[in-house]
């Protein structure tokens, strides 16, 4: 599926190469980045976030990052701003731009707009959000709702929410096909071992004085920059309740949990084109491989 402004949208779980693939990409021509990464947003939160050093940032347009501090929310359609102000400068400048990162939502929201906004009410959400999958599937479909991605309990609560309050869903609402989209993987054993190392070096190079530095700036954070992984487990550290090889290890089990997390949203919401990388394979390498593949145009 082809968007307007867009010339590479390259997706994948956190740890598999995808910011250094797109970086070499655009650094070969001349491409803009957007980050599709709901914590790069945070101004800050470098070190813990693997964001994109101030050096290579020189040499490429990056946008999506440092958009917000860590104690104000920021939201799939304030990102949409940010995609809608990238396309306008790659415009003006003739570049390509390529979106990268691993927030499926955000690939979601661009690809097929944002879902309609349902009637405010709290109650019900909270209901709904502590229902498994079955039982939202079970109630869907009592409701007559169909044409609803079944799989994505987060859609089935939004559509739940609409028509309980009174609405009705627009017409043809989760009946279009899946978007079709580039993403990374690796062996299930080699990503854990790529995750293991990047949770390492971050404790290494400064997380936890960064958090230190952050919490200090902002003693109250928003709801989903305090669920960045890596900032509890150094807070923990500074505060004595972990030492730093178990701060490292739940850093490292977390970040495990939501890669798996990233790569399920990415094989239900999406038609993937999957590239494997491999034992020694370098952003060099990557790129040639999605470059390989034929769904990389540039």
């Amino acid at each position: 599926m082809e968007t307007p402004g867009v010339t590479v949208c390259l997706a994948g779980a956190t740890a598999t190469g995808k910011t250094a693939a797109a970086q070499r990409l655009a650094e070969e021509t001349g491409a803009a980045i957007l980050s599709a990464d709901a914590m790069l947003v945070y101004a800050g939160m470098d070190v813990g976030t693997a964001k994109p050093s101030p050096e290579e940032r020189g040499c490429v347009p990056y946008f999506g990052l440092d958009c917000v501090s860590p104690a104000e929310p920021f939201s799939a359609a304030a990102w949409l701003e940010e995609a809608a102000r990238a396309r306008r400068f790659c415009a003006e400048q003739g570049r390509p731009l390529i979106v990268a990162g691993g927030t499926g939502l955000y690939f979601s929201a661009l690809l097929r707009g944002l879902d309609p906004t349902p009637p405010g009410d709290p109650a019900l959400r909270a209901e709904l959000e502590q229902l498994p999958l079955d039982a939202l599937r079970a109630r869907a479909e009592a409701r007559g709702i169909t044409a609803v991605d079944a799989a994505n309990p987060r859609r089935l609560i939004r559509a739940l929410e609409i028509i309980e309050r009174g609405g009705a869903l627009p017409a043809g609402w989760g009946a279009a096909p899946k978007p079709r989209l580039l993403a990374l993987t690796w062996e299930r054993s080699l990503l854990h071992a790529r995750i293991a190392r990047r949770a390492e070096r971050m404790f290494a190079h400064g997380l936890p004085e960064e958090t230190a530095r952050l919490r200090k700036a902002f003693p109250e954070w928003s709801r989903t920059a305090a669920q960045a992984i890596g900032y509890a487990e150094a807070a923990a550290l500074l505060e004595g309740r972990l030492s730093r090889a178990e701060a490292v290890e739940r850093t490292t089990i977390r970040t495990r949990q939501l890669a798996r997390r990233q790569e399920t949203y990415l094989r239900h919401q999406f038609e993937v084109q999957w590239v494997r990388g491999a034992p020694g394979d370098d952003a060099a390498a990557l790129l040639a491989k999605l470059r390989a593949s034929g769904a990389c145009p540039l």
